[in-house]
């Protein structure tokens, strides 16, 4: 080739080479500067996700306390089991920890050995083992490393699992959580944010090949415990409430559930919610009811999931605050105080019985007491509970001013209470009429607490303003959050909304109710040494929803005590009781009277016992074991009581009831003499349905004392309830306790006829 050529040649090639190179490392720039200007934090953060495993280690959820510092919902520590299989040397090494983790993890060995195949350091075998489980592992984890060489390849780590000490209790107030310790009702789910606290993490580095890196590559951010509850339910009387509440359910066949609500009347705090045919909140999905989980059984398999799914949402309802029902009678106590306060009623007033009302033409309304219970002063009708009277009274407040002490006592707007699923009131509605408008049967049936619905938490949130001198209190069940170092984080100040009756009218009132509770329509909730007052109400349902054979009712009773200066009010309420009995005199009336009688001395409540009270105090029995029997019967004489001596011995080995035991006035004290006595027992007799007389007979006849409350000091009574069970063994000497209650004391003028 020419010389020229030869260098034109080399300049060309020249040329192109410097084009490539500036045409290759101008787009490989163009694209590096995108990639770090335009796409830099995505793939930084693509970067990271390849590099880095990042692992959520599970917050200790805070504990949920009562009142008084009792524990009623915790976190436990339960462990997670982790594989590192990356460290596994063979399959033979997989295949004994899979034969030998099987078993106490409650795992197939194919499902372990397909995570101890898994190609990496951390990989969650099982979560939530229980401590047995845990030490089973240790033991397994060092017998592995001694006979085989097997080590690093199992971890615990430490998690957490929701425990209900108390079962049942208070399941309706408390809730659960799910399976990713999430609330999902009552306070759980209310106070969420606060106690479930902030997860951990375990970050862990990977490799080029995608595997994570050996243990000490790993960096621990630990979790942060959640905040804890405390509440304004006290143990105790929570207890006391779903006890009496349970026997009633079973006395009377109540089919459809039942609450109790305790106030404190000045704050608002809910002292005790009892809703029974709840469920154990340690097992929220299994169907408590065990009647209903055997009929889903036997229903077809298409059908059961939604039958189970009822079932669920019924027993998580809390019926204290997501029902509505029918109040009845009780509601007399708002109409009065409407009364009282527009001074439609005074000393003076008066009104005529006659048996029914017309408060619309073609439309009569009946009184319970058909012949009419003849002319009253305003105390009486409420005392006879008349629905003609009421109806009058009514009229004559007027809906308008009705419905603006309906708003006022806060029947139109949910009370707020700090739990999940509250329902609103359903009141009378008209087409093309203004909210609140009432024709006249819709006034002469408010008036008595008829064909409008409200909630039990808005009746004794009313009935507390009545109590507390006419404020409406806003109604609350947790009273402060604690963080883990015991600090307040959030305390719940009491709080009035509004007063909607004068202080003046709210005694006058209460002093109604306690003459009602003594001597009128509501004395079967009589509590001796205390001064009650209260109102019982029998609802008859609008729609039979359980079928034309069942008497479809709401039995409730609603007091405060004491009288003259109130600190609590209970509500009890009983929907559709099937024995026959279902007047709220006769159903729920006894039951807050039982609750009452315990609970009021628990509260440090001061009995004020009238001179035939006090002559019918219980005495207490002093203590006789090692004394001589002589000796003995001489000291129990002495006090009042009678002796009953068992075995042969010279000496008191044994006594019931035992020392320091309350003893009804005239009851017996048992003294057991020898060892073959002291075991003695007797079955508990049916003691209910009776009169005082055949009740103290049949227990004399058992050698047993009978301890009476309720509605005893007057004629026409018959025992509706007995603490200890029919059938029961017991020691000769044990103390029942029996309720009576007056059949006369009906409220049937609930029902409209």
């Amino acid at each position: 080739m020419a010389k020229g050529n030869k260098q034109r040649f080399r300049q060309r090639a020249a040329i192109l080479l410097s084009i490539i190179l500036v045409t290759g490392f101008g787009a490989a720039i163009c694209r590096l500067g995108y990639l770090s200007l335009a796409q830099g934090s995505v793939l930084s953060e693509k970067a990271v996700e390849q590099q880095l495993k990042d692992t959520t280690i599970s917050a200790c959820r805070g504990t949920i306390y009562d009142t008084n510092g009792k524990v009623l919902a915790q976190s436990a520590t339960v462990w997670q089991v982790v594989f590192a299989p990356a460290y596994f040397k063979n399959d033979t090494q997989r295949q004994i920890v899979a034969d030998g983790l099987a078993p106490i993890l409650g795992m197939s060995v194919a499902d372990v050995l397909a995570h101890a195949k898994k190609n990496n350091y951390f990989e969650i075998v099982k979560r939530r083992i229980e401590s047995d489980a845990r030490d089973k592992i240790l033991k397994f984890i060092d017998k592995i490393e001694k006979e085989d060489g097997i080590s690093n390849v199992i971890e615990l780590i430490q998690d957490y699992k929701r425990y209900y000490p108390y079962g049942n209790f208070a399941s309706a107030v408390l809730g659960f959580t799910g399976s990713d310790d999430q609330g999902l009702a009552g306070v759980e789910y209310q106070y969420n944010d606060y106690l479930t606290g902030k997860s951990g993490r375990i970050i862990t580095a990977k490799n080029a090949n995608g595997m994570d890196m050996p243990y000490n590559y790993e960096q621990l951010v630990p979790a942060q415990q959640g905040d804890s509850v405390v509440l304004t339910i006290d143990e105790t009387i929570q207890h006391i409430l779903e006890k009496y509440v349970q026997q009633e359910i079973v006395k009377d066949k109540v089919i459809n559930r039942a609450v109790a609500i305790m106030m404190n009347v000045n704050t608002g705090a809910i002292l005790g919610m009892a809703v029974e045919g709840g469920f154990d909140p340690n097992h929220p999905f299994d169907i408590a009811d065990s009647a209903t989980a055997s009929a889903i059984k036997k229903l077809p398999v298409a059908q059961q999931s939604n039958a189970i799914a009822a079932a669920q949402l019924k027993q998580w309802r809390n019926k204290a605050i997501s029902d509505t029902y029918y109040p009845g009678s009780v509601f007399k106590i708002i109409t009065s105080s409407m009364a009282l306060q527009e001074k439609v009623v005074d000393d003076k007033w008066h009104y005529t019985c006659t048996g029914s009302l017309s408060p619309a033409p073609g439309v009569v309304i009946h009184c319970s007491n058909t012949s009419g219970h003849g002319t009253q002063n305003f105390l009486k009708a409420l005392c006879n509970s008349c629905n003609p009277a009421f109806m009058t009274i009514g009229k004559s407040i007027g809906a308008a001013r009705f419905y603006k002490y309906f708003q006022a006592f806060g029947f139109t707007q949910k009370t707020g209470i700090d739990l999940p699923g509250e329902s609103e009131d359903i009141f009378f509605k008209h087409d093309n009429e203004p909210e609140g408008y009432m024709d006249a049967v819709d006034l002469a049936c408010a008036s008595f607490g008829q064909n409008f619905s409200i909630t039990p938490i808005q009746l004794i949130t009313a009935i507390s303003s009545v109590a507390n001198g006419g404020n409406l209190v806003q109604p609350y069940v947790v009273s402060k959050v604690l963080d883990s170092n015991g600090n307040v984080v959030k305390a719940t100040e009491p709080k009035v909304k509004r007063q909607v009756i004068s202080s003046d009218v709210a005694a006058q009132l209460r002093s109604m109710l306690q003459t009602n509770a003594t001597t009128g329509g509501a004395r079967n909730g009589y509590v001796a040494g205390y001064h009650v007052a209260g109102k019982t109400g029998t609802t008859e349902k609008k729609d039979h929803l359980q079928g034309p054979d069942i008497e479809d009712y709401i039995s409730s009773f609603c007091g405060f005590c004491p009288a003259e200066k109130p600190q609590v009010a209970l509500l009890v309420y009983f929907d559709t009781p099937t024995s026959g009995a279902y007047y709220g005199s006769m159903v729920a009336a006894p039951v807050f009277g039982q609750c009452m009688k315990e609970i009021l001395p628990y509260l440090h409540i001061e009995p004020q016992y009238t001179a035939e009270e006090l002559s019918n105090l219980d005495i207490k029995a002093d203590s006789y074991v090692g004394d001589s029997v002589a000796k003995a019967k001489n000291s129990i004489q002495n006090s009042g009581l009678t002796s009953i001596v068992k075995g042969s011995g010279d000496k008191v080995v044994r006594q019931i009831p035992e020392s320091g035991a309350s003893v009804p006035k005239n009851g017996t004290v048992v003294l057991f003499t020898d060892s073959k006595s002291a075991g003695e027992q007797v079955s508990v007799p049916k003691l209910t349905g009776l009169s005082m007389t055949e009740v103290n007979r049949i227990a004399s006849m058992y050698d047993l004392n009978v301890c009476i409350s309720g509605a005893s000091s007057s004629g026409g009574n018959t025992s509706v309830t007995q603490d200890i069970e029919q059938g029961t063994l017991v020691s000769p000497g044990t103390v029942i306790s029996i309720s009576f209650a007056n059949s006369s004391s009906d409220d049937s003028e609930d029902i409209v006829r």
